[in-house]
């Protein structure tokens, strides 16, 4: 079980302009589904700012995914996961001014495997630099 704190102002927007209404379970699974994830065994539900993933995940990598599509959004502050697993997962915060190249460098031990961070963080991220002070990322782990 882990608790990922997130930037609650940061992030994709699920709703357009003006006062967002409230996130519920269901504006985040539809959002897991529009990126293609599969949530299959797993149970979202949000209190307040925070956002709850319980069950059995199809994968480590697919849970790593799912914790960083619910909390990648406006207005989540943290995610709290109860999801067996034998790791935890391995994220990095953006701050300004980073790069895959410089997080990579720091996370990974070499700058040129900032590919490994863009396939892991698919399809949350469409292009390497493309990442925002605030996202959090998912490090891949051999």
């Amino acid at each position: 079980m882990g608790l990922w704190n997130f930037v609650k102002g940061k992030g994709k927007k699920l709703f357009g302009g003006g006062d967002e209404p409230e996130l519920d379970g269901g504006a985040l699974n539809d959002e897991i589904a529009e990126l293609g994830l599969d949530a299959t065994g797993l149970d979202i539900t949000v209190e307040g700012d925070k956002v709850k993933v319980a069950g059995k995940a199809v994968s480590q990598e697919m849970k790593e995914k799912v914790i960083l599509a619910v909390g990648n959004v406006e207005g989540v502050a943290a995610v709290e996961e109860d999801v067996p697993s034998d790791t935890d997962p391995v994220f990095h915060t953006v701050v300004p001014g980073d790069t895959l190249w410089g997080i990579s460098a720091a996370t990974l031990g070499n700058g040129a495997r900032y590919e490994e961070i863009f396939e892991a963080n698919k399809p949350m991220l469409t292009h390497p630099d493309k990442i925002y002070p605030g996202q959090v990322l998912r490090i891949p782990q051999d």
